[in-house]
């Protein structure tokens, strides 16, 4: 049994409790999704594992210790009373990201695991609750690749190859073409390069799968990456970083979801512009991946650029009065020019 090693008595903390000036504490991601939850605004349910328990990990040679994976169980049971969800159910499934959250900001340095309690139980209630085998079986092959990259450390590229086959076989543009059947076959092939790679079947436990995310996500504060660029930036090694559990909002759940990147202005000329991109039934990593053409926020934008696509504005006109109320508020609450990252789902 580990024992505590810190004056610490509280590793986790959701983000809906009073956590004002826990910024060395919760990450600057943790605080902000703290910050953002108290202010009213609409962010997913979820907690902060602290940056102090990054050392208690490596302290305890990397495992993460039993007082505190006790309490981030504790805190799920809590997400799961939130979201009306069970965490591993085969009915009705609460799945979760797991992200990481230095202190100070190091944009893509760390790893991120998406759509977190999926296995080939779960896969089939999401289905039945989302109405969509498509969206269901989309979002686990996501996560297998995904998985396997950060948790497993198998290459991307071996995935890669098998989405870029079906999609030259059958003339697709992008991921979000793919027909049911052809996302089914992926699942299977996935899972053959997990098995062929790792010896053993693609891990199927949701409490395994979390608490070997969240290692991986503490690991990756040491990654070769990382540690350059803090080296770079003058950023102490000893800081750690915290893991953000956050319930899932899928943005690949239909044509009426989606997900982008914006600023509340102009970040070229700092006019007072909404600016940004979007795609529609897509997650996170694809509007940075490159693979697919983003739309405009704005309809100014879409026009000024010569884009026949239509913009946010226009395809969804409710969502974006949202984000604009959105915008608006950030702004006001911290004086300065914000830039976002937000998902939609089925709106």
């Amino acid at each position: 049994m580990s024992q505590k090693t810190d004056s610490v008595t509280k590793w986790v903390y959701a983000f809906d409790e009073k956590t004002e000036n826990m910024n060395s504490l919760l990450g600057g991601k943790g605080a902000g999704l703290a910050e953002m939850t108290h202010i009213g605004l609409p962010v997913p349910p979820g907690f902060t594992i602290i940056t102090k328990a990054c050392k208690e990990f490596i302290d305890n040679n990397n495992q993460i210790p039993d007082f505190i994976w006790e309490e981030i169980l504790l805190s799920i049971k809590k997400l799961e009373s939130l979201t009306n969800k069970i965490y591993g159910d085969a009915n009705n499934p609460l799945l979760v990201s797991v992200r990481s959250g230095s202190v100070v900001s190091m944009p893509g340095m760390m790893d991120t695991v998406l759509n977190l309690g999926l296995n080939d139980q779960t896969v089939l209630g999401l289905s039945e609750s989302s109405g969509g085998k498509k969206f269901a079986y989309d979002s686990y092959r996501r996560f297998i690749q995904m998985y396997s990259k950060v948790v497993l450390e198998i290459s991307s590229d071996k995935f890669e190859s098998i989405l870029d086959e079906i999609k030259i076989k059958n003339n697709y543009q992008s991921d979000s073409q793919l027909e049911f059947d052809d996302i089914q076959k992926i699942v299977k092939q996935f899972k053959k390069i997990v098995l062929l790679e790792t010896g053993s079947d693609f891990p199927q436990n949701p409490y395994n799968q979390l608490k070997l995310a969240v290692e991986a996500v503490f690991l990756s504060w040491f990654s070769d990456r990382a540690d350059q660029y803090r080296k770079i930036n003058e950023i102490s090694n000893t800081l750690g970083t915290a893991v953000n559990i956050v319930a899932m909002v899928f943005g690949n759940r239909d044509q009426n979801s989606g997900t982008g990147v914006a600023f509340t202005r102009n970040p070229s000329t700092g006019e007072k512009l909404f600016f940004g991109e979007f795609l529609i039934n897509a997650q996170g990593e694809d509007v940075v991946a490159g693979t697919r053409t983003p739309q405009y926020i704005t309809k100014k934008a879409k026009i000024d650029s010569g884009s026949k696509e239509l913009s946010m504005e226009e395809a969804m006109p409710k969502v974006y009065h949202q984000l604009t109320k959105v915008f608006v508020k950030l702004e006001k609450y911290y004086r300065d020019m914000q830039d976002i990252e937000f998902t939609v789902e089925n709106k």
